[in-house]
């Protein structure tokens, strides 16, 4: 594209500096997705380097085409600090395309909470970035505008709906074309959205004020990613598919205890309305020039933590290797790849890579948990071959997680410049010994020349028959396929549950549609276990299941562990404040 490296990362450029550096550079997006092979009419330009692609025209033109090799990038667990899962997503796919190979690659769509939160964008960073930064970072096509206007839709439903009943008889609702469908407000499951992490939200109390100001109620607000519309978008192979998972949505029960859905308050349909264009991938690229599509944004604590099924299924027709990337940790984004997303799709991977850093195996090893904002402990700066070693103990429990998927894992040494020559060969022995392949990375600061290494491994993984196999079967009762997961991905003893979850899981078992679905596993991304700040492979515990949720339009109940919340908070010192405007040539800056 353009960039040296040597102008750049290794000089001290920001992240924004280098993606506004390699705006100069850039391919222009028709032509990005002409050369793909699309077809001008599947192409839907939004200015001159994004564009959505006419996903249901182009997979019909190309379904007799057989797919490229399938790649899911993964992570040990991370400290708060992140370990460069995007980066290493966007520096193998460009190191794939320095091999000469066909490759696309498929991110998630960054919400606005994390944005201007503490976490950033996630474009990546250094010489390997999804580009351009800005419109990625700030909305992009309106993705998540559409999913938040589908969901609070339907919030409006309900409550206007409760508001009725209350003040309406059955006649009046009758001439009006309504049924009553008693809904209980101490049942009503469904909130409302935001794509700002805004603890206030939590929980609130609405329709204060008369009779024609709606229906008085305790509610709360959920960050947009957690939405089950934007579940849904990830999971969905077409915009049928998409309308009947919108209609099983369960926004609340009557007093009976039966479910109400949004097919019950007659809003499905206009639900869907607002996502028909948001079902169309967008396409955008790395900063040396390789396809990267960019569709859905669920986190994986709290949600799938995929990007789309579609965007996979497209990109496999248009190269020889796609690299996909789960949100956070082994235990957490790739366990749902690959008992959700692979289930949903169809689709078999080839290899996964799992991110490693020195700086995440120390944590895990006794060094301090590093602090976002704060600066990094000394002990971070020094070499400890112990502290390394000790950590690597984490690493293997998420090789094991790979292998029991039957594919071949790559452990991907994601190099940082505190890294030593022998902490990096002690990682290489440990992995080795288990049985992994292991490369180091530098492609933070090469960018695709950095990541030459993984890619020949990657290459040589994907030519490992896959043995693939789900770790449960749907027809296993509930707790019991949660107890697998707790036992063979957490490393737990077992699982307790709440009074609240235990009632709401024999229900849940008792009923033919909802006993069937997958399961989606909230739990923090910062420990094998429930409790962030236990570090390495914790033993002698148990996993504690406080509360559990239907998605059934998704197609997953979600088990609640620990005290995680569907709405994050913002911290003291959130990105915003150094977020700008260049008021003489329009230009965002400090987003990293």
């Amino acid at each position: 594209m353009g960039l040296n490296w040597q102008d750049y990362t290794a000089k001290g450029a920001k992240d924004f500096e280098i993606a506004e550096a390699a705006e100069k550079h850039l391919i222009k997006i028709r032509k990005l997705a002409l050369d793909m092979g699309f077809e001008d009419e599947e192409v839907l330009p939004y200015g001159h380097y994004v564009a959505k692609i006419d996903y249901a025209r182009a997979l019909e033109r190309l379904k007799g085409k057989p797919d490229g090799k399938y790649i899911d990038v993964t992570a040990i667990t991370p400290t708060p600090l992140g370990e460069g899962k995007s980066t290493t997503t966007m520096g193998l796919t460009q190191g794939l395309g320095v091999l000469g190979k066909k490759v696309t690659a498929a991110i998630r769509q960054p919400s606005g909470g994390p944005t201007m939160n503490v976490k950033g964008s996630a474009a990546g960073g250094g010489m390997s970035q999804c580009v351009p930064l800005t419109p990625f970072s700030l909305g992009l096509t309106g993705d998540i505008n559409a999913i938040m206007n589908s969901h609070n839709l339907g919030m409006v439903a309900l409550n206007s709906r409760m508001q009725h009943e209350r003040n309406y008889t059955d006649e009046q609702l009758s001439k009006r074309g309504l049924k009553r469908l008693d809904i209980d407000p101490t049942r009503v499951e469904y909130g409302w959205i935001i794509d700002f992490a805004a603890q206030c939200l939590r929980n609130i109390i609405i329709g204060l004020g008369g009779r024609g100001d709606g229906f008085t109620m305790q509610s709360k607000f959920g960050i947009a990613v957690s939405s089950e519309i934007m579940a849904i978008l990830a999971v969905a192979n077409d915009l049928k598919d998409m309308r009947e998972r919108i209609g099983k949505i369960v926004v609340a029960y009557d007093k009976t205890g039966k479910p109400v859905t949004t097919s019950d308050l007659d809003v499905a349909g206009a639900m869907t309305a607002w996502m028909v264009e948001a079902l169309n991938p967008n396409l955008m690229q790395t900063l040396e020039g390789q396809p990267c599509f960019v569709h859905a944004g669920p986190f994986a604590n709290i949600a799938i933590g995929q990007s789309s099924i579609i965007s996979d299924r497209l990109a496999l027709k248009f190269s020889d290797y796609h690299v996909t990337e789960s949100g956070f940790a082994a235990d957490i984004g790739f366990e749902k790849f690959w008992n959700l997303k692979c289930r949903f799709s169809g689709l078999v991977p080839n290899a996964a890579v799992i991110v490693a850093t020195v700086r995440a195996l120390k944590c895990h090893g006794g060094a301090p948990i590093p602090v976002p904002g704060k600066p990094l402990p000394e002990e971070y700066k020094k070499e400890n071959v112990g502290q390394v070693e000790a950590g690597c103990g984490n690493l293997l429990h998420h090789v094991a997680t790979v292998k029991k998927a039957g594919i071949s894992p790559v452990v991907c040494i994601n190099s940082f410049v505190t890294d030593t020559k022998e902490e990096i060969a002690a990682i290489r022995k440990i992995v080795e010994k288990a049985g992994a392949r292991v490369a180091v990375s530098d492609h933070w600061l090469k960018g695709g020349e950095g990541a030459k290494e993984l890619a020949e491994s990657v290459v040589e993984a994907c030519n490992d028959k896959p043995a693939f196999k789900f770790l449960y079967d749907l027809n296993q009762p509930l707790r019991e396929r949660i107890t697998l997961i707790a036992k063979e991905v957490y490393g737990a003893d077992g699982v307790d549950y709440s009074a609240d979850a235990t009632k709401k899981l024999e229900a849940y078992e008792k009923d033919p549609t909802i006993s069937k679905l997958g399961l989606c596993m909230v739990k923090t991304h910062l420990s094998l276990s429930d409790n962030p700040t236990i570090k390495g492979v914790p033993k002698n515990w148990k996993l504690f299941v406080r509360d559990c949720l239907v998605y059934a339009g998704a197609g997953f109940v979600v088990p609640v562990a620990g005290a995680i919340t569907l709405m994050p908070g913002t911290a003291s010192d959130p990105a915003y404040r150094r977020v700008d405007v260049d008021t003489s040539t329009g230009k965002v800056k400090g987003i990293f």
